[in-house]
């Protein structure tokens, strides 16, 4: 079979032979941002509770595919959202070498601290801000670069943690794992015997009370464990495959159900597009997107 690594770099090489195929593959990241929006009715979420988030993962930072530019117009476009909460999911950091420039993490997250929501901007980590700590991943520990910059800049990252907000006097948690392929490249270091840093027991233990839960995860792989407690569960990390063709991803990392969209299992999951691009500086077919949630927000029916 093959990987993701390969199969972007054959298409990558394909289009590169074509110049209209290359010059809608890399534009279209630039070009084409769009916001995606859902509007849900999860059984576990109160139907006159109305909860708006706008979601925003897997920007890549790096010139030219990603500039301190974009991701300004990205934070003015979010911010016109008005939603009530703001979730970033991880994935800060480039995630290709196809640059011209790396943008370092003092750079680009005090941009992101212009997000603005009455319940705050709240953030994880993806694989990509581990990875790119080569510190971290020889130590087997330690914050990352991306997590030191953002919460320099006034955004709290929660690894594994929960937080309890309010809505009109109606309280909610939002909970945020830790990445779950957070020391796959410290295998080239030492022995690895777990790669993740995810513990979803331990994340779900800090809910104290049965306000409904919201959680952060940037792989959706951890949706088959998720129990029904969870209302809504928000990912990103698959870029909707990053090339996505009447529906269906030649390459789905985390599987072909989990690749895109809204998902129904035991809880709701959204898998966002993304913004950025990874192993290759184009997309196909899936635009860059910011995702606007909508929860409830309609009366309780009269018995």
């Amino acid at each position: 079979m093959i990987s993701r690594r390969h199969f972007f770099r054959l298409f990558g090489g394909l289009g590169a032979l074509g110049v209209t195929t290359t010059a809608y593959g890399f534009s279209e990241p630039a070009l084409q941002l769009r916001v995606v929006s859902y509007n849900l009715a999860p059984p576990q979420w109160p139907t006159d509770l109305k909860l708006k988030i706008a979601v925003i993962t897997d920007l890549h930072a790096c010139d030219p595919w990603m500039s301190l530019d974009r991701i300004q117009g990205i934070v003015e476009r979010t911010n016109a959202l008005k939603a009530d909460v703001i979730v970033m999911l991880g994935d800060y950091v480039a995630g290709h070498r196809k640059v011209t420039r790396f943008i370092p993490a003092s750079e680009w997250a005090p941009v992101l601290a212009g997000l603005k929501a009455p319940l705050g901007v709240h953030a994880i980590l993806g694989n990509h801000d581990w990875w790119d700590d080569k510190e971290v991943q020889r130590e087997g520990k330690g914050h990352t670069f991306a997590r030191r910059a953002l919460e320099a800049s006034g955004i709290p990252v929660y690894d594994n943690d929960a937080k309890r907000l309010t809505k009109d006097g109606r309280p909610f948690w939002l909970a945020g794992l830790g990445d779950q392929l957070a020391y796959f490249p410290a295998r080239r270091f030492r022995p690895v015997r777990r790669v993740g840093v995810d513990d979803l027991g331990a994340t779900l233990a800090k809910v104290t009370d049965d306000a409904p839960v919201i959680l952060l995860a940037h792989e959706p792989d951890i949706a088959k464990r998720v129990p029904e407690r969870v209302s809504l569960q928000l990912s990103g990390h698959t870029h909707g495959g990053q090339v996505r063709l009447l529906g269906w991803s030649p390459v789905a990392p985390s599987g072909q159900r989990l690749a895109y969209g809204h998902i129904r299992m035991k809880h709701d999951i959204v898998v966002s597009g993304g913004l950025g691009c990874s192993i290759m500086p184009f997309r196909i077919g899936v635009p860059p997107e910011i995702v606007l949630v909508t929860l409830g927000g309609q009366a309780p029916a009269v018995a």
